[in-house]
């Protein structure tokens, strides 16, 4: 279920404490949080965050575009390290297969295609 309109976005209340201490200060020190599941609402937008992916913190710079997002959208948990190498040779295999053109059965000498019939005094009749 998706959160009522009326309760309005979930923001943690430390970040908006954060954020409202940083508005007077001209240096602004990205600020660190771990929780993703806050929505990025329009007061946050020029700031840095360092969001936590279960490892590490990802630094965002926040832009208009964000609101509305989920801090945890721009901070990805898990990398793609790549395909196995038995997948890309089967990949391969699969393109090289498909570039070499099969040869049909009318286009083969001594092979009749099925649904022909051949005659009795033919050299291609079966004994």
């Amino acid at each position: 279920m998706s959160r009522p309109v009326w309760k309005g976005p979930f923001v943690d209340p430390s970040l908006i404490k954060k954020v409202e201490k940083l508005k007077n200060q001209t240096n602004k020190n990205p600020i660190k949080t771990w929780s993703r599941k806050s929505t990025i609402i329009p007061e946050f937008v020029g700031h840095s965050f360092l969001i936590h992916n279960g490892k590490k913190f990802i630094p965002i710079r926040i832009s208009e575009e964000m609101v509305g997002h989920k801090l945890g959208e721009f901070s990805p948990t898990r990398q793609f390290s790549g395909h196995t190498p038995a997948d890309k040779k089967a990949a391969q295999a699969a393109t090289v297969s498909a570039t070499i053109k099969p040869t049909g059965p009318a286009t083969s000498p001594g092979v009749t295609p099925k649904n022909t019939k051949v005659k009795e005094g033919s050299s291609d009749a079966k004994k």
